[in-house]
């Protein structure tokens, strides 16, 4: 798209054969128009895809984040993670991020476990204590402390799934046994003929990891709804976790911009929570956008085909997450 004087790209000009929903977007460079505008006090950041590959971070990203705060912005990492928020802080620093840049962190494993721990949502309180747990194996099992929860081994004693991983079966003993995902598929096959519902503590389908595409648990609870299974699920891109870091920044929403890599679940989940978003084209949808080198621009046509098929429509479109 061209550039208007002001240093924002134009979107108002369109194919005369665009259909009637596709929702114009603005395509940046980098965020520095947008942080210089301080349309938006409030930024809810994802971070695989985003801040890091999972090894290391993003060139530019630190520095992005560090000039972003001098503009007085209010972060949240919003984040489809299994893990508790403290992990994902003490992840971002041991990569070389500065936490305190940050008011914190919101992840779908901290709903999760908060809910748990709670109950006192009457679907929650139904379901029991005894869990098939599929978890991790490569990145280590998540803990189940304090919950209360028996983890067993035998669907026919199950009351419900805890889905934080798939790379392993949690065990009664507290550890994992490894097993191929479609070995847990069989697993959530015998689940589904028993009715008994899934709990998904990362409803993200893939994520990236040094380049490379790898499933997540949200990739098993599709599986499961198919199978004809209940599936609760935590995280993006339902409207909840939005508020919540929206809530945790004290800003309004309408202040507010969440920055992703997934149509999928942070666009669509900011288009359905009211707020504006920024899609970053390098993370998970690169292949299908046709990049194959860091910072290399989308064709803004290839965008909006590919935002069509997700039904899920960003506010800007950038590279990466740089200044």
């Amino acid at each position: 798209m061209a550039k208007c004087s002001s240093g924002f790209p134009s979107s108002s000009s369109l194919p005369a054969s665009t259909p009637d929903n596709l929702k114009p977007f603005q395509t940046l460079n980098g965020i520095q128009q947008l942080a210089e505008s301080r349309q938006f006090k409030g930024w809810l950041l994802d971070q695989f895809g985003v801040l890091h590959d999972g090894r290391k971070p993003y060139p530019g990203a630190i520095s992005t984040l560090e000039k972003l705060a001098n503009y007085g912005a209010k972060m949240v990492i919003i984040s489809n993670s299994s893990r508790r928020a403290s992990t994902t802080l003490e992840k971002l620093k041991s990569l070389g991020f500065d936490p305190s840049l940050f008011v914190g962190a919101i992840t779908s494993g901290e709903l999760t476990h908060q809910n748990l721990q709670r109950s006192d949502d009457a679907w929650f309180a139904a379901l029991g204590k005894s869990c098939i747990h599929m978890t991790w194996k490569d990145r280590g099992a998540i803990c189940l402390e304090g919950l209360g929860l028996q983890v067993v081994e035998n669907v026919e004693e199950a009351e419900f799934i805890l889905a934080h991983g798939t790379e392993a079966l949690g065990l009664s003993s507290g550890g994992a046994a490894p097993m191929k995902l479609e070995d847990l598929e069989t697993v959530l096959k015998e689940c589904a003929a028993k009715s008994i519902p899934m709990i998904v503590a990362n409803p993200d389908f893939v994520t990236v990891e040094a380049r490379d595409l790898r499933v997540m648990p949200g990739t098993l609870a599709a599986k499961y709804e198919k199978l004809g299974g209940e599936v609760k699920w935590m995280g993006k891109p339902d409207k909840i976790i939005y508020i919540a870091a929206a809530q945790m920044a004290g800003i309004d929403a309408s202040h507010c911009v969440a920055v992703g890599d997934s149509l999928h679940h942070d666009i669509k989940g900011a288009n359905a929570a009211g707020i504006s978003s920024a899609f970053v084209t390098g993370g998970i949808h690169a292949t299908e956008l046709g990049l194959h080198t860091f910072g290399e621009v989308a064709d803004d046509s290839s965008v909006h085909a590919l935002a069509l098929r997700y039904d899920a429509y960003p506010s800007y479109v950038l590279p990466s997450f740089n200044w």
